[in-house]
This record gives C-alpha cells, sequence and structure tokens, in this order.
C-alpha cells in the first residue's frame, strides 16, 4: 500500500511551506488535485494536524449578481478547510470522504475571506462520521458563513471497515 493521503498532505506542507513560495505552490498542487475546488484559488496560509487557515481573494470571477461572493464559492472554501483539517489530523491508515455538508450564511461576503477550521487529532481510523465546523470570516474578523462537514474517516482499506457511527468533533 503507498503512502496515505495524510502523510501525503502533511509531507508536502512540510516540505513546501517553508519556502519562498512555497504555500502558493502547495495551494496550486491542491486546486490541481481537486479541480473543481481549484476555480476559488484558495490560498492555505496555515496547516498543522487537525487544523486549517484557507483563504480566498474577493474576485470577479468568485462573485454574484449582488456584487459579493457567491454561496457555492464560501461552501467549498468551507469543504476545504474542514477537509484539510480532517486530513491532515487522520491516522496514516485512514481515509477520508465527505458525506455531507450545510452552510450558514450570516452576512454578505466580501473583500479577502478567511476559513478556519480546528479538529481533536483523530486517534484511529475506525470507521466514524465526523461534524466537523469551519467558520469563514472577512478581513474585519465578523465570521459571514459556517460550515458545517460530515466527514465518513474509515480504514484505507474498506474490507475491514463496519458500517459508521457517528460523533460531532
Amino acid at each position: 500500500m503507498g503512502k496515505s493521503i495524510a502523510d501525503t498532505v502533511n509531507g508536502n506542507w512540510a516540505r513546501l511551506s517553508g519556502l519562498p513560495g512555497g504555500k502558493k505552490l502547495f495551494s496550486l498542487f491542491l486546486g490541481r488535485t481537486a479541480p473543481y475546488s481549484g476555480t476559488i484559488g484558495a490560498y492555505v496560509e496555515e496547516l498543522r494536524p487537525g487544523y486549517a487557515r484557507v483563504s480566498m481573494k474577493d474576485r470577479k470571477k468568485v462573485r454574484n449578481h449582488l456584487n459579493c461572493v457567491h454561496a457555492i464559492a464560501l461552501m467549498n472554501l468551507g469543504e476545504i478547510a474542514t477537509g484539510l483539517a480532517t486530513i491532515s489530523g487522520m491516522p496514516s491508515d485512514a481515509r477520508s470522504i465527505l458525506s455531507g455538508l450545510s452552510m450558514e450564511y450570516l452576512k454578505k461576503a466580501r473583500g479577502t475571506l478567511t476559513a478556519e477550521c480546528s479538529i481533536p487529532v483523530l486517534e484511529s481510523s475506525e470507521r466514524k462520521e465526523y461534524e466537523i465546523i469551519g467558520e469563514i470570516k472577512d478581513a474585519s474578523g465578523e465570521v459571514v458563513a459556517r460550515a458545517t462537514a460530515t466527514w465518513l474517516v474509515g480504514p484505507r482499506d474498506a474490507k475491514k471497515s463496519a458500517p459508521a457511527t457517528s460523533t460531532a468533533a
């Protein structure tokens, strides 16, 4: 069995983040790996096991007809932040997939936006659903949206998995 997604993500971050332009390169690789997610131009500012902070610049490509950031661009940013926090905090023998995502939109989003997510590091690859919360803030620090993502984490060897249980992280 090859490298796990957690090992790959954490290893690439460790290798690139300290280099000049390394965070930008990591963010571009992330966008290429998940092409739809790459459309918002997310920039990974910080990543450590169980924690992710990801920003997105406000630009015409992500705006709606009301001249603010589109709801789905916000949802995409929330998915990226919760996903990176989950993946970076998983054991090497685990894998994950998004099984649910909801958003609470609190105010019109304009300017550079930052999504932040923090979860306890996962100790087990037991098949289990985790409800992960990510907040998206504007440049003034006001929460403009809140993502609630359900991530199904389980063993990389799918044959060993059992029905999922659910918990909030």
